[in-house]
């Protein structure tokens, strides 16, 4: 069964004449749809397409792992495609942007961590600003939801979730860095101590972010959208979705630099019931976390 009920745009391309936009180095279609690139200094980064739907935002209640403020259910209105990198913002290109790494676990490919809400708000406004026409932003918390379903409505875009253990979900395995199976081969010395995890998947002592893109996508081409790092969202934080906008904007009162601000995917340290398409947190917009990073959102007006 599907959640999603794309709404017809094929009266037109998200190329323009089937062209790449001025700020693009690089386009192409492939079996998951229209992608764009864009580069800063040696760093490449791709954006893939989500075309505008209707989907089912939350979960239902029987779903193994379900919180409460995952409710209620209801119906949003994607009207406008967008762009959305295809894996987290790398510590390449924050470095290539902003001039230095703020990240725990340090490689050019790894998602950059360590960075608050109003971090981003700097990042976006000189990357923007090196690059006319570019306009990034973060996506709202419902076009996060429906980017990582891409079209699915079950706990996790490949399906079902089974939680057999408080970090033990195998259909995470081949989709997602997380508590489970983050320390497995961990390849850097400053690895984050997982001796005293209890109930992992798999045995492993030390753990943290990998590199980008390992884990298999979603079915619109989205790496990392479950586990690896949490991802910062435009919207402040509501404790349920009572009265929560259907038409996929951003839920935010204000810019008050002090909000708390809503969180999306999971990390790596986390448990497996967190590692849910639905599941959502909220954190202090100044606040640091080795767990948190985020990916950028171009909307096609």
């Amino acid at each position: 069964m599907t959640a999603l009920s794309v709404i017809d745009d094929t009266a037109w391309h998200p190329l323009v004449d089937g062209c790449p936009p001025p700020w693009a180095c690089g386009w192409g279609q492939d079996r998951r749809g229209v992608f764009v690139e864009f580069g800063v200094d040696e760093v490449v980064q791709r954006l893939r397409w989500i075309p505008p739907g209707r989907f089912m935002m939350g979960s239902p209640e029987d779903e193994p792992g379900r919180y409460d403020d995952e409710g209620p259910l209801h119906q949003v209105t994607i009207a406008c495609g967008f762009w959305l990198f295809d894996t987290p913002c790398t510590q390449g290109l924050w470095r290539a942007v902003m001039g230095y790494n703020p990240s725990r676990f340090k490689s050019p490919d790894r998602p950059v961590e360590n960075v608050s809400w109003n971090d981003l708000q700097t990042f976006l406004a000189r990357i923007n600003q090196r690059i006319p026409g570019l306009d990034l932003i973060l996506p709202s918390e419902a076009q996060w939801e429906y980017a990582c379903r891409a079209g699915t409505d079950t706990a996790l875009y490949t399906g079902a979730i089974e939680v057999l253990g408080e970090r033990n979900a195998p259909a995470l395995d081949p989709i997602a860095w997380y508590a489970g199976n983050s320390g497995v081969d961990f390849d850097l010395p400053e690895g984050q101590n997982s001796k005293g995890w209890p109930d992992k998947q798999y045995p492993h002592e030390k753990a943290g972010t990998r590199p980008v893109g390992l884990k298999r996508h979603n079915p619109w081409g989205l790496h990392d959208m479950l586990g690896n790092v949490w991802e910062w969202c435009a919207d402040e934080w509501h404790d349920s979705y009572e009265g929560a906008p259907t038409d996929g904007q951003p839920w935010t009162a204000s810019t008050n630099p002090g909000a708390d601000r809503v969180i999306r995917g999971g990390s790596w340290s986390d448990d497996a019931r967190v590692v849910r398409a639905a599941y959502r947190g909220g954190y202090h917009s100044d606040n640091l976390y080795v767990g948190l990073g985020f990916r950028c959102a171009r909307v096609q007006g």
